[in-house]
């Protein structure tokens, strides 16, 4: 019985079970522990609270779009007493990163539109190029300006705290223009290097947790009859 997977619906996420989602361990035991490890202390009380670290890990988790994680760190968060209000300011944080990595990628279509050819496919200077996009929409453009501006705007979070999410948030992407801009601004807001490193962990962990706390997908389909 305890390697039955049961799925409502035909459903390809389950709850882990100790037993069936420990049973990858036994191949690459010395592996799994040090991710665990790593894991452990990447999300441990440092320069950064454990109640921080949690709210990027949260904000982290709804981009990768990995549930077990969101439901993982939605706990603990919890349990460092964030309060929902404050997850969802950092949620809507990261769907704005997401949103500017899109919007400042449009920097790259214009050039390809235009037929201008650079051996560099990250330029800085496309970033004042994408500003320039007003031209071509001024009404598009204010409003995501405004939607940009409102969600980094300090409320339930600190200005700081929601930057360190945009940051986090833009290393999981891996956009260099989003990466760019918001360790700048984190940078003039007195982010020091020792949190933009544990938030760079943090960040780590998730997008690689994700692929790790998915092997009981991996585990079912190898096994499914």
């Amino acid at each position: 019985m305890e390697a039955t997977i049961l799925m409502s619906n035909d459903s390809l996420y389950t709850r882990h079970t100790p037993s069936f989602s420990a049973k990858l361990f036994g191949y690459a035991p010395e592996s799994f522990k040090a991710f665990g490890e790593f894991n452990k202390q990447a999300l441990a009380e440092g320069v950064l609270s454990v109640r921080t670290k949690e709210l990027i890990a949260v904000a982290v988790a709804q981009i990768t779009g990995c549930p077990y994680c969101i439901e993982a760190h939605v706990g603990k968060a919890k349990a460092a007493k964030a309060s929902f209000e404050e997850l969802f300011e950092a949620g809507v944080v990261a769907a704005a990163v997401n949103a500017h990595s899109v919007f400042y990628n449009t920097a790259n279509t214009w050039k390809a539109f235009g037929e201008r050819k650079e051996d560099d496919l990250f330029p800085r200077g496309n970033i004042a190029l994408a500003e320039q996009l007003e031209q071509v929409n001024e009404s598009l453009y204010t409003a995501f300006a405004e939607y940009q501006f409102n969600s980094l705007q300090a409320g339930l979070l600190s200005e700081k705290e929601k930057l360190l999410v945009a940051v986090g948030s833009a290393l999981v992407i891996g956009n260099p223009y989003s990466i760019d801009i918001f360790t700048g601004r984190a940078k003039s807001a007195g982010i020091s290097l020792e949190e933009l490193a544990e938030t760079l962990l943090v960040a780590t962990a998730l997008k690689a947790g994700s692929a790790v706390a998915h092997r009981v997908n991996a585990l079912q389909a190898y096994e499914r009859d």
